[in-house]
């Protein structure tokens, strides 16, 4: 079973076994998905030990007061003056402190050693009464006589480049303890939770167009409102726990209860977050809990001189692709730094939620590497699955729907299609609220790499967009900033290429190389929008089309931050291209607000393609959404079946002029309904649908045409099925579409339909 802590009961012998830990709503998630049935016994064995890591916090007085970790360890400045410091460093023979409070003389202050590898130092105030070390003193932990950093350390700075010579290049830890005067006080409440997330993926590093690191203050002066302006309701901020090395994009951990000195104070980011509130923006941190630097003297790493610490010792401590240390989550010190860590960032800061990154990682023992996830339950239930880090999944979304119960949000970076991710911890899940969709970034890379616009397949696109688990919510995005990293390139990029550097003018009619790009472009976007989950992200600046790619400066380019920066001149030029794209997505984020299409659940068959005639058709939320991939074949009168009859207006058109597009489509036309059938749907209306358009229809009142409704005969939707794209009976992910079908194959019993001009997924 692994190296669980003495009282843990992995087996859950102690309770009769798995099959009696009582799970309050299992049955839900069993009747829901049948075929996690013979799973049962692993789910409720998870839980029972998630029960007995609860049971035994509630001795430190439960998971809340266990996660409180980060006011007892560390630097804790009582209200005399006194401080007192506690770290745990269970293998160290010695703790020494010193800094500029004692002018870096050794060996410093010495920690006294108390019970189950914890050490203490108390350090009385100046004759002044005030704290011996100083707001902004910097000081450093002597560790068996070598120079570390304080795991809890709630600041740390590098040494200015000028004094790197004789100082070196690691981070110090700098003693953060402003007067009151210096901190910041919150103004403004946490928005709700968002019922549809429109996430805007940021880093606030490379948030200004000069070629530099930007600051906190910035960010939130200049980017904030722009975030707001597009219609965003959420951000995700990237980089923001401390990482020595910048190049690492903030996955390289060093200094997990620090935010990044080089953008500025802790007070800036608090200020940061507390605007985004002001502005109605769900702030999410960017979390890195699934592994850490293995930096030793400005990070975690042999901590306290050895192997282990919070890690795991040996081979298993170590992560053979990103070369950097793995949590050993059954260590109690462990979980009450990582819970800790947790609630520092939702009360010290404001956090309303995590991304968490690298799930796939800790959910597999093997860390995901070299597997692919047939959707097989085996693969997720077997003995691969790392049951020590599943627990800790639970305990953390537990905390954080504790502490935020009315705006908390947790998102799981998973590509595995990991079951129960996304379900609540009392049906037997891990309780996340979303996960990314991380195949569909990949398809369209691929698509706009490799295949030719007149062989993209209609069916793939529907059948990634929509092929997950039915109530486990996904965040869907075209591109994020993994797409966009050096060695890759912005959609954009790709489809343009060149012709970014040379051909943007809006005075003078696009070239056919930019057309396509800025067309698919705004396609891309708006079906992923509308079809590829119940939330939606993109990453900083590539709602307008930024071209090039991303690279942090590092030896190999010479150290330059020419593309380590976001170039909002380009869409702030009312003579380029780029405003085009930018007011594109500015219009579906607010159609979405307006309409709250990502709330609204897609129900089984109501999407529609067609292959030969590259479109793709379908409703959500009372819209009609309509795409016509097809590179040079437009449509007159094209044929779409509705559910509802009615009158239809335009609200929403990628060809509309303001998006740089061709005005094509007579916005002021509006659409009737047919009485004739057609696809399994009552009715049907005929529209114009333009070769590289989208458009999207509202219903605005009752057809002209629908005296006498005729409903088109129907064939058992189990026999229109296209059947390359059904997965497997036991598929974890498309379960739920198994079933649905199911339903709807048996209310279509007995009937058949004349004509198929478009197929079922």
């Amino acid at each position: 079973m692994g190296d669980w802590c003495d009282w843990a009961d992995p087996s859950q012998r102690r309770k009769g076994g798995p099959m009696a830990v009582t799970v309050p709503n299992i049955s839900l998630l069993l009747e829901r998905d049948p075929f996690i049935q013979p799973c049962e016994e692993e789910i409720r064995r998870r839980y029972g030990i998630y029960q007995d890591y609860l049971a035994k916090m509630g001795e430190e007085g439960g998971l809340e007061q266990f996660s409180m970790g980060y006011k007892v360890f560390g630097p804790q400045v009582e209200s005399g003056g006194t401080i007192r410091w506690l770290e745990w460093a269970p293998a160290a023979s010695g703790l020494n402190l010193m800094g500029d409070f004692n002018q870096w003389s050794r060996p410093g202050l010495q920690f006294r050693k108390l019970e189950f590898g914890r050490w203490e130092l108390v350090i009385p105030p100046g004759g002044d009464g005030q704290p011996v070390i100083s707001h902004g003193d910097r000081v450093k932990i002597l560790v068996n006589g070598e120079e570390r950093i304080s795991p809890w350390a709630s600041y740390v700075v590098q040494p200015p480049k000028d004094r790197q010579e004789f100082e070196g290049v690691s981070f110090s830890h700098q003693f953060w303890n402003p007067p009151p005067a210096q901190c910041y006080l919150r103004k403004h409440p946490s928005p709700p939770k968002p019922a549809s997330p429109r996430v805007y993926e940021c880093h606030v590093g490379i948030s200004s167009a000069e070629e530099k690191v930007n600051t906190y203050k910035d960010f939130t002066a200049n980017v904030l409102p722009r975030i707001a302006n597009l219609g965003y309701n959420t951000i995700q901020l990237m980089a923001v726990m401390e990482h020595a090395y910048y190049a690492c994009f903030g996955y390289q951990v060093t200094s997990f209860f620090a935010p990044s000195s080089r953008y500025g104070t802790p007070e800036d980011l608090k200020a940061l977050v507390d605007e985004a509130h002001r502005l109605g923006l769900t702030v999410l941190l960017d979390l890195v809990h699934s592994h850490a630097s293995k930096n030793v003297v400005d990070g975690l790493n042999r901590w306290d001189g050895s192997d282990a610490g919070y890690f795991h010792a040996g081979e298993r401590g170590h992560h053979p692709q990103w070369d950097s240390r793995l949590f050993n989550y059954s260590s109690w010190e462990t979980l009450r730094f990582l819970l800790s860590n947790l609630r520092l960032w939702i009360e010290e800061f404001g956090f309303d939620g995590f991304r968490f990154d690298g799930v796939t990682s800790m959910l597999y023992l093997n860390r995901g590497l070299g597997q692919g996830f047939s959707g097989d339950y085996k693969e997720y239930f077997g003995a691969n699955t790392d049951n020590q880090a599943v627990v800790y999944m639970m305990l953390a979304n537990d905390l954080v729907h504790r502490l935020l119960p009315d705006t908390g949000l947790t998102i799981a970076e998973d590509v595995s299609g990991m079951p129960t991710l996304c379900r609540p911890i009392e049906e037997g899940g891990m309780g996340f609220d979303y996960r990314l969709a991380m195949a569909v970034p990949d398809m369209w890379i691929k698509y706009v790499k490799e295949i030719k616009d007149e062989d993209w397949s209609m069916g793939n696109i529907v059948h990634t967009l929509t092929n997950r688990r039915w109530m486990e919510k996904c965040i869907a995005y075209a591109e994020s900033h993994d797409q966009c990293l050096v060695g890759d390139k912005t959609l954009a990029f790709w489809m343009m290429d060149k012709e970014m550097y040379y051909s943007m003018s809006s005075h003078s009619p696009m070239n056919a190389v930019v057309d396509r790009g800025v067309s698919l472009h705004k396609m891309i976007r708006l079906v992923v929008h509308g079809m590829g989950g119940e939330g939606y992200l993109n990453f900083m600046g590539n709602e307008f089309g930024h071209p090039e790619w991303l690279d942090f400066p590092r030896t190999g380019n010479g150290e330059s931050y020419h593309h380590a920066r976001r170039q909002w001149f380009l869409v702030d030029d009312q003579d380029l291209v780029y405003k085009f794209m930018n007011e594109f997505d500015k219009a579906m984020n607010l159609l979405e607000e307006k309409h709250g299409w990502l709330a609204t659940e897609m129900e089984f068959a109501t999407e529609r393609y067609h292959e030969d005639d590259k479109t793709i058709a379908f409703e959500r939320a009372g819209l009609v959404f309509c795409f016509n991939f097809h590179p040079s074949k437009s449509y007159s009168s094209y044929k779409v079946g509705l559910d509802k009859p009615g009158e239809y207006r335009i609200v929403l058109d990628s060809d509309w002029p303001e998006f740089g597009g061709h005005s094509r489509r007579d916005r002021s036309t509006n659409c009737h309904t047919y009485k004739e059938g057609h696809t399994s749907k009552r009715c049907h209306m005929l529209t114009y649908m333009p070769c590289r358009t989208a458009v999207v229809f509202e219903r605005v009142g009752s057809s002209n045409y629908m005296e006498d409704l005729v409903l088109e005969e129907q064939d058992c939707v189990a026999n229109i099925v296209h059947k390359e794209y059904i997965p497997t009976p036991t598929s974890a992910t498309a379960i739920t579409k198994q079933f649905k079908m199911m339903k709807v194959a048996k209310k279509a019993e007995n009937s058949f339909l004349d004509e198929i001009p478009a197929h079922f997924l």
